[in-house]
């Protein structure tokens, strides 16, 4: 049983409950033979044999073989479309379209004969399959279709090639085609953006407390940028209000207006006849317009705090923890990674606020809490280990997220410098730990 699970408690032989059943069932099975090895168990569990060894070589050849005829095809395909393009322009047609709609039919997929292990092999066999279409130099495999009467010659994707790539589809393989993107297809494409303008305000919070009271470090710097779907909205200014707390240093970019700011909380550019840039070709994480840092010494501002109390007794360490949250913020999936020294098993839980979870490869036990707000403001855990030295268990990181942020800026308004009515526009808003921890 140790071979297959960490810890023989409960949930321990609950997570491996279906290598334990297999490895008994062998177990019985060479239960004829004597001297039966934990070896031979995971040998025949995980499938090692001769025969399966040999199914294996049979079906990377035959993959192989599959991909050197998709290499081929893909290669006709290309060159088709090519002799097409200068049939179009010279006045003939070089090639029948029929060749290139069956071009992808042709090819067979190999499945291994034999059905031991057939399972993953033919899993293995549509990974493979499933690169072929992001090999085919940027373009979707597409393929000539019959031009109707009284037009030219058209391209498009064929039918045969649609179905090929729904049955990939179908079994829950994901299909990447680098095609071109279409421009209904570039706001698809942008995660999670669908007004034109969005604009995020992110703070990085780098905290370090100490173990026995007080605060070394307390860092927050925050970022607002800007994303722009469309080059027909990109001539704006942008509007704020802040929290108004003075112990916030506010820093605009280099291109933007500075005394526009200063005195009317407007972001603009230097140059209002330049549009901020727009697209998939900006960055990705947005243009930034505005940067602010806000260093405290004042314990009041950590939005959470730790006590862990670690004390020996006997052949036992009982380590008490608790955390306490202001009230300034609702923090959502904190996490509090707590270290320990190297064990075998997993610690004993005596009590706990919320879940935990034992890395034993790195031995780090995680106490995980979904939303801390007003109904759960504090909370602990206790847990025992065998003996060890309080120092072990530091240090503690902690990481959470945030909706809200101390600079409490807001994007009042968009001012459209051509008039008309104002875009449309989103606003984010989050608070995320960078580095926090209890030293």
């Amino acid at each position: 049983v140790p071979e297959y699970s960490v810890s023989l408690d409960e949930e321990g032989i609950g997570k491996t409950a279906f290598e334990l059943i297999f490895a008994f069932d062998e177990v019985i099975c060479l239960g004829h033979k004597e001297n039966v090895t934990v070896a031979q168990v995971k040998q025949y569990c995980e499938m090692e044999s001769h025969e399966e060894k040999l199914h294996k070589l049979v079906l990377q050849s035959k993959i192989n073989e599959t991909k050197d005829v998709m290499k081929r095809k893909a290669s006709e395909i290309e060159k088709s479309k090519i002799d097409k393009n200068r049939g179009d322009k010279g006045g003939f047609m070089s090639m029948g379209s029929g060749r290139i709609e069956t071009s992808l039919s042709e090819i067979s997929i190999p499945s291994s004969g034999s059905g031991f292990g057939s399972g993953s092999g033919f899993g293995g066999l549509i990974n493979e399959v499933d690169s072929f279409p992001t090999k085919s130099k940027g373009r979707q495999p597409s393929s000539a279709t019959a031009p109707p009467k009284g037009s030219g010659m058209q391209l498009g994707k064929s039918q045969k090639t649609n179905q090929f790539l729904e049955s990939l589809k179908a079994e829950g393989e994901l299909i990447v085609e680098d095609a071109k993107p279409k421009a209904g297809q570039a706001k698809a494409a942008t995660a999670l953006l669908t007004d034109p303008i969005t604009l995020t305000a992110e703070e990085k919070l780098n905290v370090t407390l100490k173990r026995d009271g007080g605060m070394s470090n307390f860092d927050v710097q925050g970022t607002l940028s800007l994303q722009i779907l469309n080059q027909e909205d990109g001539l704006i200014q942008v509007q704020i209000e802040t929290g108004g707390n003075p112990g916030i240093l506010f820093k605009t970019h280099p291109n933007m207006n500075k005394e526009l700011f200063s005195n009317e909380n407007i972001l603009g550019l230097k140059d209002p006849n330049r549009p901020f840039p727009t697209g998939p070709a900006g960055d990705a994480a947005g243009v930034g317009l505005l940067k602010w840092r806000m260093q405290s010494a004042d314990e009041s501002m950590v939005p959470l705090s730790i006590n862990c109390w670690p004390s020996v007794s006997g052949n036992e360490t009982y380590v008490s923890i608790e955390y306490e949250a202001s009230a300034m913020f609702d923090l959502q999936n904190v996490v509090i990674s707590i270290p320990l020294p190297a064990l075998r098993e997993a610690p004993s839980i005596r009590q706990i606020d919320g879940e935990w979870r034992f890395d034993s490869r790195n031995s780090i036990l995680e106490w995980s809490i979904v939303l801390i707000d007003n109904s759960n403001r504090s909370g602990s855990m206790e847990f025992v280990v065998p003996p060890a030295d309080s120092s072990v268990f530091f240090p503690i990181s902690v990481r959470f997220t945030a909706t809200s942020t101390y600079s409490d800026l807001k994007v009042v308004n968009i001012i459209p410098l051509r008039g008309g009515a104002p875009p449309k526009f989103s606003q984010r808003t989050n608070l995320v730990t960078e580095n926090y921890q209890v030293m």
